[in-house]
């Protein structure tokens, strides 16, 4: 069975290895200006699934080779991220 989706590891992978380009949190001061805030992200009603985007490798992004609970947990967290 799948595991259920933690936001908080979704947070903490987040600011591990998405932090560097993307605002991931509120309290977050410095991120690159054309990559997208993580609640701009979550507010997106044209973007693809989460999930899938998160499975394949991007020219913009770094391939980080993600689990599927990873994908999950960070999924789960971009999505709270939506004020």
């Amino acid at each position: 069975a799948a595991a259920v989706a933690d936001v908080a590891r979704g947070e903490r992978l987040a600011n591990r290895c998405c932090a560097a380009c993307h605002l991931v949190s509120g309290t977050q001061t410095r991120a690159t200006p054309d990559a997208p805030s993580f609640a701009a992200i979550a507010r997106r009603a044209d973007a693809p699934p989460l999930e899938a985007f998160l499975a394949v490798s991007h020219t913009r992004m770094p391939d980080m080779a993600l689990t599927r609970d990873e994908i999950a947990d960070l999924s789960a967290y971009i999505r709270a991220s939506a004020p």
